[in-house]
């Protein structure tokens, strides 16, 4: 990747978008005259506390037009218990520079709407640490 023309450098990895878009929404929150705390650590049901919200914000480095959106099941309780539960989107963040971050705020009715059609998934995270990546052959066995 190269740097934009504005000379603002991409964002490489999921986690550094992920941390570049919790910093942009915790911006907007206070310029909004709001209190946001990031609880993405502390065991809460979303990323973001700013009272009275609670957002679980979903970042991607492109578009998610299209795709599906991923709740863990205690995130889906808790926008169908909590009216002021939100889902921001913020999409566009790869490129790194936040003034062409977009956002898509979903409201509890919103969601309500979307959580309808919801489907359980079950599956299994397993990890796979770069040593263990690194030590995996390529190619067919």
């Amino acid at each position: 990747m190269t740097a934009m023309s504005d000379g603002t450098e991409p964002i490489r990895g999921n986690k550094a978008v992920e941390d570049a878009a919790i910093a942009w929404v915790m911006e907007h929150e206070r310029l909004a005259g709001l209190t946001p705390n990031d609880t993405r650590y502390r065991g809460a049901p979303a990323d973001i506390e700013s009272p009275p919200r609670l957002i679980e914000l979903k970042a991607f480095g492109g578009s998610n037009r299209g795709y599906d959106l991923w709740l863990e099941k205690r995130q889906v309780d808790e926008a169908r218990r909590n009216p002021d539960f939100f889902l921001y989107v913020v999409e566009n963040v790869r490129q790194g520079n936040p003034a062409l971050f977009k956002m898509r705020v979903l409201d509890n009715a919103h969601l309500g709407h979307l959580l309808e059609r919801a489907k359980l998934q079950q599956y299994y995270l397993v990890p796979w640490p770069t040593g263990d990546y690194d030590m995996t052959p390529e190619g067919m066995s």
